[in-house]
């Protein structure tokens, strides 16, 4: 546990996630004392909390650990005006655990019925045929012919628990695992906040995916909002309806599919906070004065929607923002200067501690603006990356060599 303000009595939440930065920074915008729980311990989650806790598993890979998590959460729970813990990605696998834990904080967010009612493949599915809500094929055992066709670990996040059918060895994990027919169509992200049964949608954006090593489908960032027909969005809006009114989702949640323009096929549902919440914040900063974090504590605690005056001005936002992941092309050792220079920069996210080391294939940080419109974020996001990539090669140790090129 690292500390670097007194915690004072008020209001207090803890964050935890992979990485709990964006919700940190969202529950320090809504005017509460944060204490983080992930992996990266990165400076800006540092910044915007209190406490930050070290959960991860520290061989390298990146994941969490769950009796770290598990003692960080009992020690938080002692501390004075504590409302309960929100979890973000990277949480999936240990949830029906935590769920089940006795002596850990109230958890806020959906009770452990809803999220196995959408993150069971076996239950969802099922639900959403009885919905006559659309989803690419799938199959729980192998298909006789595996081309066009992916394996997907049902307790996985992020794009790194999916890869090609035709590649995937059966192990001793592939009963938590689904096939999917490969689905045509642009890769979208619905957003919203679920309330007494009811489905408000915030926005919605386009995810963008890359390539490494052997994984397809890494989740590598997202614009938006993003503009779609009248008719359609009333028709996703029909779909999370139903989907609240059967699951009782609450809070935060955000809904993945593929579309040609016209129709929609479902993918997952993620129950809750979604990285695509910065978009919203960023793009439609008076919609959200306080952070949308305060209203999923709002619909979590209180089982309040949003108010119609934030999601009209949602729907008619002053700007586009984007988020891009940024990838190690090779392993260096983060300088001192480079993060200094990250920190210093408004485009840059998740900005790693000097002395981290970081893997080909590991994320860097996130890249992070807005602009005008989706084109221009696209041109925005590409010069923020070269200039960011630069910044590794001129910023490499030895540190001097780096505070010479900023100089």
């Amino acid at each position: 546990m690292k500390s670097h303000r007194p915690l004072m009595h008020a209001p207090l939440v803890a964050v935890v996630g992979q990485s709990a930065r964006l919700l940190a920074q969202s529950a320090a915008r809504a005017g509460l004392h944060v204490a983080a729980l992930d992996v990266f311990g990165d400076r800006d989650t540092r910044e915007a909390a209190e406490l930050w806790f070290d959960i991860g598993r520290g061989d390298g890979a990146l994941g969490i650990d769950r009796a770290r998590l598990v003692d960080a959460l009992a020690r938080v729970a002692r501390l004075p005006g504590l409302l309960g813990w929100i979890g973000g990605s990277g949480l999936e696998a240990l949830m029906p655990q935590l769920c089940r834990e006795s002596g850990l904080p109230r958890f806020l967010g959906n009770a452990a019925e809803a999220i196995a009612a959408v993150r069971e493949p076996r239950r969802f599915f099922a639900l959403l045929d009885a919905l006559r809500i659309a989803h690419p094929a799938v199959s729980f055992e192998r298909p006789a012919t595996a081309e066009g066709w992916l394996f997907k670990q049902a307790d996985g996040c992020g794009g790194t628990h999916i890869e090609a059918a035709d590649s995937f060895h059966l192990t001793t994990d592939s009963a938590h695992g689904y096939f999917q027919r490969i689905g045509q169509g642009r890769s979208l992200s619905a957003l919203f906040i679920g309330a007494h049964g009811s489905a408000h949608l915030i926005g919605f954006a386009e995810q963008f995916t890359c390539a490494i090593g052997d994984l397809r489908f890494v989740h590598a960032g997202s614009i938006g909002p993003i503009d779609l027909p009248p008719a359609f969005i009333a028709r996703v809006q029909q779909a999370l309806e139903a989907l609240c009114a059967n699951t009782g989702l609450v809070g935060i949640n955000s809904c993945d599919f593929l579309s040609d323009g016209a129709s929609f096929d479902v993918l997952e549902i993620n129950p809750r906070p979604s990285s695509t919440m910065a978009l919203y914040e960023t793009a439609s900063p008076d919609a959200w004065p306080a952070g949308l974090l305060a209203c999923h504590l709002d619909a979590c605690r209180h089982g309040r929607a949003p108010s119609a005056a934030s999601l009209a001005l949602a729907r008619a936002p002053r700007w586009r923002a984007g988020q891009r992941v940024l990838f190690a092309q090779r392993p260096f050792s983060v300088s001192a200067a480079f993060s200094d220079a990250c920190v210093r920069d408004p485009q840059c996210r998740d900005v790693p501690m000097p002395g981290t080391r970081i893997d080909a294939g590991q994320p860097v940080c996130t890249l992070q603006v807005r602009a005008a419109s989706v084109d221009a974020v696209l041109t925005a996001l590409d010069a923020q990356h070269e200039r960011v990539v630069q910044r590794i090669e001129t910023c490499d140790e030895p540190d001097h060599a780096c505070l010479h090129a900023h100089s």
